[in-house]
């Protein structure tokens, strides 16, 4: 079940760093609440993980899911460039979340 409250946790930190490109600066209301929302929420349910999570772990699984999430919908929403060696980047990053997810 941790594991799966922190998956959770890792999706609402994409939410939130995609958010955060539609409040422009936190100069409009809704996105901007959402965005927050969005924040304690995947914190709180970090928090929920780590009861039976090793931090190591569940902070790298956390953070890597957020940064992969926010890179392939950066390029998919943003125009940002998805050459080879971003996409093998990003690759690197799920290998280490799976080895991760293997051994913790």
């Amino acid at each position: 079940m941790a594991w799966i409250v922190l998956f959770v946790a890792g999706l609402l930190e994409v939410g939130w760093a995609v958010g955060l490109k539609y409040t422009e600066g936190f100069t409009r209301l809704v996105p901007s609440v959402l965005t927050l929302a969005s924040m304690a929420c995947s914190v709180i349910l970090l928090g929920l993980a780590v009861k039976s999570l090793p931090i190591g772990t569940a902070y790298a699984v956390w953070t890597g899911i957020g940064a992969v999430g926010t890179a392939l919908l950066g390029i998919a929403l943003f125009d940002e460039p998805a050459t080879a060696l971003r996409l093998s980047s990003i690759g690197l990053i799920m290998a280490g979340i799976l080895g991760l997810k293997l051994v913790g």
